[in-house]
């Protein structure tokens, strides 16, 4: 069994690794996630040692997954996303308004999104978590969450290389 990815407490906000179109999907997705109730943590670590662009919990428990692709290169460069659907409830792809939206594979809902607001232009079905899986993923998120929110009130407490 391999060993868990570490989590990181850095703020991600401007870390360099997105393009402006990229962060531009993204605060889009996330406005939109906040107002279906919705609570989102971005570039959260899977156990898996990948990183979800996006995910995001509801009071209910449903998990969701948000891959942002913000190019056709970036799509075509990037397959990893099947393993997505082992960490949630349901997957989206969110692209901004100027990708052509057929290319995005049917087995993912998807959203069009940009720096004000998003809109979901395809559902897809939820498949739900084991409850054990649930539970792991939602610790994850949940101390994550925490954890980032310590360091935006405490930035020398030493939290950069922890969940």
């Amino acid at each position: 069994m391999s060993q868990p990815a570490p989590l990181s407490a850095a703020w991600p906000l401007a870390d360099g690794r997105q393009s402006e179109t990229a962060a531009s999907v993204q605060r889009g997705v996330c406005r939109l996630l906040r107002s279906a109730g919705f609570a989102a943590v971005t570039e959260l670590p899977l156990a898996s040692g990948r990183r979800a662009d996006i995910m995001a919990v509801n009071e209910r428990g449903d998990i969701w997954i948000i891959e942002i692709k913000s190019s056709i290169t970036d799509f075509r460069t990037d397959q990893k996303w099947p393993e997505y659907w082992d960490y949630c409830d349901r997957l989206y792809f969110a692209i901004p308004p100027a990708m052509s939206p057929e290319i995005m594979p049917l087995e993912a809902g998807l959203i069009i999104a940009d720096g004000f607001g998003a809109e979901i232009v395809r559902d897809i079905a939820e498949i739900r978590l084991a409850a054990a899986r649930r539970k792991a993923v939602t610790l994850r998120f949940a101390r994550a969450a925490a954890l980032r929110l310590h360091n935006l009130r405490d930035p020398l407490s030493g939290g950069a290389d922890c969940l």
